[in-house]
């Protein structure tokens, strides 16, 4: 369950709020916001001690709780550090609300009132404040509930609303919050969840069961044998090692014009990568349960964009499947032929996501014509090598459409580094027995992938977000991020205006 957003009118004395727990922020070197200067008044110097004290830093980050301050009708209040104020800005804005989520999310309170989307963030305006606020509230606030061993249940209240104190014109801030954080919990859930849980028939499942609640909202799905009758020989092979079939899942969303032409979402779905006979490491495999991130993020946006009801079309394609070892796998060497006809050399049965990809590409502009195609993708290692865990890889030769995607990526936070997409580069995927390679050698991974990406493309406006790096924390706590959901939403959102 999403946490529940509300405003509180930004007039209000925060001294007169009656709430288990009010927030307000200290910047360094002892500068208090103005809600912290009128409760530090109304409490005679309660804050200004505990700054003498030490026990508040004014840290970007940082914690410190005050309990019942007398002359404040709030029980506790929570403070917390902005670092320095000359140098606030929107990272840090996000930041300092995500520690006051996970701080609040260790207080035994079920709601609180924040006076942080009040902070002057230079070039952002209350709505955008809000939005931030709420979401990055509603991601620390996140727990995954599909838990498969017993669990005690907490015996303290757990934090389920927040108000934020803004102006009234940032209330349409918070609806688009309320949407998209819906839209990154599902697509959590869904990469979090085990891979034999989460299969391509379940994802499938998924998608015809929210199609089914939603008005507006149709879902197609293709199963092997309809995929084998249309030719889709490239995705099929990836998926013949395993028990559990490929799928291909198609969501259509018809919130705009009769007529128009749709925007495109694909999303790679591997809900289990072994890498086939081209077997991975054992170290670290239990990872690629996330190999399906590209899936649940197009999947995410998509309910983002329902629940907003955005004025455009939308199709959000995702071809499914697990790879997997087996008698009947596909192997190095093999020649796919693919749904556009193109025949492919497989030099590495770990390179399977391109494979799966290059069919839905094909499919997705035959049968829809769309605007524009957005894939997003876990690909490549070399693309966390090449940005690490903060940035997702941008490839499109579509420099308009790049942009786009770039300043989205900026305006949520949920950013993305361009790639060069070059012609230079794909003579590393020539090959003597096919029309290419599905690999391109060692250097310049993550853009060979993207070259061989873009063969499927021609004559379509197309971009490829590598999202390896972002769609989860690593390590045997790491949860799914939901990324790229929140910069596929306002892309979206700037496109239907």
């Amino acid at each position: 369950m999403t946490l529940q957003f509300s405003l509180v009118a930004a007039s209000t004395s925060p001294e007169t709020v009656d709430t288990p727990c009010l927030v307000v922020g200290v910047y360094e070197n002892g500068l208090l916001t103005s809600a912290a200067a009128r409760l530090d008044g109304a409490s005679e110097g309660a804050v200004k001690r505990q700054l003498e004290s030490g026990d508040i830093n004014g840290k970007a980050g940082s914690v410190a709780v005050l309990y019942a301050p007398g002359g404040i009708a709030a029980r506790r209040v929570l403070v917390v550090g902005l670092g320095a104020q000359k140098s606030f800005d929107a990272a840090r804005y996000q930041k300092v609300h995500l520690e006051a989520a996970r701080a609040l999310g260790r207080l035994p309170v079920d709601t609180a009132v924040s006076y942080l989307a009040d902070l002057e963030v230079p070039g952002r305006d209350a709505a955008w404040r809000v939005r931030i606020a709420a979401l990055a509230a509603d991601y620390a606030a996140y727990r995954y509930t599909a838990t498969f061993k017993p669990r005690e249940k907490s015996a303290q209240p757990e934090l389920k609303s927040i108000a934020f104190v803004a102006a009234d014109e940032a209330r349409h801030g918070l609806d688009q919050a309320a949407a998209i954080a819906q839209g990154v919990r599902f697509a959590r859930e869904l990469a979090n969840l085990p891979p034999n849980i989460c299969n391509p028939s379940y994802i499938a499942a998924q998608a015809q069961a929210f199609a089914e609640a939603h008005e507006g909202v149709n879902c197609r799905v293709l199963d092997h044998e309809e995929m084998g009758r249309l030719g889709f020989g490239s995705l099929l092979a990836v998926g013949r090692g395993s028990a559990n079939k490929p799928r291909l899942i198609a969501l259509e969303y018809n919130g705009g014009n009769a007529g128009d032409k749709p925007y495109a979402f694909v999303g790679k779905g591997i809900t289990f990568d072994s890498g086939g006979i081209s077997l991975k490491p054992g170290a670290g495999m239990e990872e690629m349960k996330y190999d399906m991130g590209g899936a649940a993020g197009v999947l995410g946006a998509f309910i983002a964009a329902v629940k907003m009801e955005l004025k455009l079309n939308l199709v959000c394609v995702v071809p499914s499947a697990e790879n997997m070892p087996d008698g009947d796998s596909y192997r190095p060497s093999d020649v796919l032929t693919s749904l556009s006809g193109l025949t492919i050399e497989v030099l590495n049965t770990d390179a399977e996501g391109r494979l799966i990809l290059c069919d839905a590409l094909t499919w997705t502009a035959q049968t829809y014509q769309p605007q524009a195609i957005v894939d997003a993708a876990t690909l490549t290692g070399a693309c966390v090598v090449a940005l690490g865990k903060h940035a997702s890889g941008l490839m499109s030769k579509h420099d308009d459409l790049a942009a786009e995607l770039l300043a989205a990526g900026e305006d949520t936070l949920d950013r993305a580094w361009r790639l060069p997409l070059w012609d230079d580069y794909q003579v590393q995927l020539e090959s003597g027995f096919a029309d290419v390679a599905n690999i391109g050698g060692k250097s310049a991974g993550a853009i060979t992938a993207g070259c061989f990406l873009s063969r499927f493309t021609e004559g379509q406006r197309w971009a490829h977000l590598d999202i390896a790096g972002t769609a989860w924390d690593e390590g045997r706590k790491g949860l799914a991020t939901g990324r790229p959901v929140a910069l596929l939403a306002q892309w979206l959102m700037d496109r239907a205006g």
